[in-house]
């Protein structure tokens, strides 16, 4: 078989998984042992024919295959795959770009210009904000917390990338009670131990307290950062922004954004107050494999003031042969050097939706987030936690009697996962174990929504006896 009729063998097997994805049981179903028993064995001593490769991974692989691309995975925020936005990734690694250097990929690196620009814009966030192309939002938190780092110390008289942290200024890092883990993470592999951090209270729903941070930043001294967050990972709302950034900067804390998710609602007219006076702070982290619907792994690190970005992040040796004056640098901004061209996937979900094309995508599964909600809160024994804001819908599941019961909660969760007409994951939230149902997928219909809630109900009863 020719190199030609190897990619177009496969090519044909991934668009036939997409063509049936949605009547798959939306879970993986097959044991560790099994797919460790079919795709294991020991070191091969020759190498085989690519052709029998490709076909025996994707037999072996199949079983284990969650149809997170589907329309009724509501898991973990994640969102599928726009086609156009798989076309590119496809071309992308045909054509196996880095965009560290210009040199070494110029197309890239203008792309990830104009990209920048279109997000930012997007987002109605300051013109002139640098843009780095990472990961996801655990790196986007990274980067931008890594420069707010550089800022605050450099204000203080210290150099960290020159110096380091044993001897710097003490910089304390004020947090919501309910910050998310990879901003946490982050911290952590930018020298800040999880005890050192300063946890605001927060309000039912999740969102930080402003006469909290006030009393947190009044007890503070030196540099400060302040991480505030658009999109709870439960409720899907956003610390009240337009409060709790002006606090944080008259006390000279450097403000930074986690927004995996809720970030968009700046995007989108009917959402935009929730997050209200967010271009105000100093840095924003994001995904795009979430709600803009590209693959994995795709984020955004958005810096108001580019100087200490670059300071943070950029790296200089002479057999990079790189200019001060070159054009974008792609490596200034992202806390890696070689990596692919994950830009073109996100060029290409722009230029086929347009901003309204987005714009609709976020609300319509807000919408549609709200019909779950409505479906399963008229089932006697069925609690919503929370006001559902943006896309997510916190269930709990209660005794027959009424009794609140995490165990029942757990029980539903089960079964739903088992039966496999969608797929919703557990979260413990303010002393409540809930089923977490995250609407984000670009395909998922009313249809969708209404034949799950029903499978849901139907476990719920199953349960109850």
């Amino acid at each position: 078989m020719s190199s030609r009729e190897l990619l177009m063998s496969a090519a044909l097997r991934a668009v036939t998984y997409l063509d049936g994805v949605d009547r798959r049981h939306v879970g993986g179903t097959p044991s560790h042992e099994s797919l460790k028993a079919a795709l294991g064995g020991p070191l091969p001593a020759r190498g085989q024919d690519p052709a029998h490769v490709i076909a025996a991974m994707a037999r072996a692989v199949d079983p284990g295959l969650v149809a997170t691309v589907g329309p009724r995975y509501f898991g973990f925020v994640t969102g599928g795959a726009v086609p156009v936005t798989v076309a590119a990734e496809w071309l992308g690694t045909a054509w196996d770009q880095n965009g560290a250097l210009y040199v070494m990929a110029p197309a890239v690196a203008v792309l990830e210009d104009i990209v920048a620009g279109w997000v930012v814009e997007l987002l109605g966030l300051p013109g002139g904000a640098s843009v780095g192309f990472v990961t996801g939002c655990h790196m986007a938190n990274f980067t931008c917390l890594a420069a707010g780092r550089h800022e605050v110390l450099r204000r203080a008289g210290w150099d960290v990338e020159r110096d380091g942290l044993q001897r710097a200024p003490r910089v304390t890092v004020v947090v919501g009670d309910e910050v998310h883990i990879s901003t946490v993470g982050s911290l952590r592999m930018l020298g800040f131990g999880t005890s050192e951090l300063v946890r605001v209270a927060v309000d039912g729903q999740g969102r930080m307290r402003p006469d909290a941070l006030a009393a947190a930043l009044a007890a503070i001294d030196g540099p400060c950062l302040v991480c505030l967050q658009a999109g709870n990972v439960s409720t899907g709302a956003s610390d009240p922004m337009d409060a709790l950034i002006p606090l944080a900067h008259a006390r000279g804390a450097w403000v930074h954004v986690d927004g995996a998710f809720g970030l968009w609602a700046a995007a989108v007219p009917s959402l935009a107050a929730q997050v209200a006076g967010l271009a105000a702070a100093d840095s924003w982290a994001t995904d795009a494999h979430k709600w803009l619907n590209v693959p994995y792994d795709s984020g955004f690190a958005i810096v108001a003031h580019p100087a200490p970005h670059r300071a943070a992040m950029s790296l200089r040796a002479s057999y990079l042969q790189r200019g001060d004056d070159e054009e974008r640098v792609g490596m200034d901004w992202v806390p890696e050097s070689s990596r692919r061209s994950r830009v073109l996937a996100v060029y290409a979900l722009i230029q086929a939706l347009g901003a309204e094309g987005i714009r609709d995508l976020i609300d319509r599964t807000c919408r549609l987030a709200r019909r779950m909600a409505d479906r399963l809160r008229i089932e006697p024994g069925l609690r919503i936690l929370n006001d559902v804001a943006l896309n997510q819908v916190l269930v709990a599941f209660d005794r027959p009697d009424g009794t609140p019961s995490a165990d029942m909660t757990r029980d539903v969760i089960a079964r739903v996962q088992a039966d496999g007409t969608c797929w919703a994951g557990g979260a413990t939230w303010q002393g409540h174990e809930a089923m977490r149902i995250s609407v984000s997928n670009w395909a998922t219909t009313d249809d969708d929504i209404d034949r799950s809630a029903a499978a849901i109900l139907g476990c719920y009863r199953a349960a109850i006896g």
